[in-house]
């Protein structure tokens, strides 16, 4: 058997695991990374219409490990976001002049993100990649958590970081359970190109059915986040290409004049998953093997690249303390750092879907109200849209755009 040593070892090669890899690499950690696909298979330049929400904290941590030189081009400033409740007047507006110091966050299209972490990983040093491999067996011996390959390989390391999904069979293995339950909703996602400028303006429409976001990419394009019932699904996505387009455009209206279907269309369901804990022997959970939300507030990702830069800090800081990384206390500190903002996060996105995605009229006037108080009261406002940049709370320090 064929044995290899790292510092780390991370199972999981998407974005979020891509991103922690490099993030430990430049703090100067040894790094291993198994993936079942090939690294170039999740690489394609093709425009497939999928884009990701990055928050302005979030975008300080690409900046912080060297992704944004690569990003930058490609990314699509949020200067405001417009928050309406069906066909009500009322109204909450967030704009990034408020604030002052840069968007709420960018629109970035996922191939674009993809291609920006293979360009970095070529750059950094102190990564190995496995992939293809499959792993049969992860688990602890001593002081070393090990990953067993398929093709007879072991890979040992003095922590292991599962960032496999949703689904993480390395956080099965270990025993950790989680608690989740299904909305009843899919999300459709896709985009489109329109002929009027979308002004970097994101917009979130509350209907009876879900949230129906529009959010600006780069020229004149949006990606679409469509809530709709499950029991509707199939029929959406089975209809024409012609009469999609239609309902798209009926949704949209006409503030962006015609609109054009660019590239495909996917369906997936929506729920809430949370792990019980986050950290088992040797082990950590990252992103959504630890936590997976609605897409209402478009914060997915930006939960699982706020438990990068904090496991970051927390490591490095621990090397330079002399302390065993894989230690339990160390877990423990990056557990509960956290564990309180993913639960309240959390909590917000399952509220205020349950509270938004029904057509009750006494629900409906008390929305409204809040809604219209909101956009009234300055602080409040202010507070929400720290939110939405990721700028509250205790932050890591990449995600304050400072050094470790």
């Amino acid at each position: 058997m064929t044995t290899s040593t790292h510092d780390i070892l991370i199972v999981g090669a998407g974005m979020a695991g891509l991103t922690t890899a490099i993030g430990l690499a430049g703090a100067g950690f040894d790094v291993g990374v198994i993936d079942r696909m090939p690294i170039e298979a999740q690489h394609d330049e093709a425009f497939d219409g999928r884009a990701s929400a990055i928050a302005f904290a979030s975008c300080n941590l690409l900046k912080a490990i060297g992704l944004w030189s690569h990003l930058e081009a490609h990314a699509q400033p949020i200067l405001e976001i417009r928050v309406s409740d069906g066909p009500s007047l009322m109204h909450l507006h967030f704009d990034q002049a408020a604030i002052g110091d840069g968007p709420l966050g960018n629109m970035i299209e996922n191939r674009h993100l993809r291609l920006a972490l293979a360009a970095r990983l070529k750059e950094v040093e102190g990564i190995t990649l496995y992939a293809p491999a499959a792993i049969v067996d992860t688990g602890t011996s001593g002081t070393r958590a090990y990953a067993l390959l398929e093709d007879g390989r072991r890979i040992d390391a003095a922590l292991m970081l599962a960032v496999d999904g949703r689904g993480s069979q390395t956080r099965a293995r270990a025993g950790i359970e989680v608690t989740s339950w299904s909305y009843g909703q899919v999300g459709i996602v896709c985009a489109i190109g329109h002929a009027e400028s979308h002004a970097g303006i994101a917009h979130e429409r509350f209907l009876p059915a879900g949230p129906f976001a529009i959010l600006p990419l780069t020229g004149n394009r949006s990606s679409l986040v469509w809530t709709e019932e499950a029991r509707f699904a199939d029929t959406v996505m089975a209809l024409g290409p012609r009469a999609f387009q239609h309902e798209v455009q009926k949704r949209c209206g006409d503030f962006l004049g015609n609109v054009e279907i660019l590239g495909g269309r996917w369906c997936f369901p929506l729920g809430l998953q949370y792990a019980h804990a986050y950290t088992g022997d040797r082990l950590a959970l990252v992103g959504d093997a630890a936590h997976a939300i609605h897409p209402i507030a478009g914060q997915g990702l930006n939960l699982g690249l706020r438990d990068s830069a904090a496991l970051i800090e927390v490591l490095s800081d621990a090397r330079k303390a002399g302390s065993d990384i894989g230690a339990p206390d160390v877990l423990e500190a990056y557990a509960r750092w956290r564990r309180a903002d993913n639960a309240s996060l959390i909590a917000v996105t399952d509220i205020l879907n349950r509270l938004f995605s029904n057509d009750i009229a006494p629900i409906r006037l008390a929305r409204d109200v809040g809604i219209a108080a909101v956009n009234q009261i300055d602080p409040l406002k202010r507070f929400f849209m720290e939110h939405a940049r990721g700028t509250v709370g205790d932050l890591p320090k990449l995600l304050r755009g400072e050094a470790l």
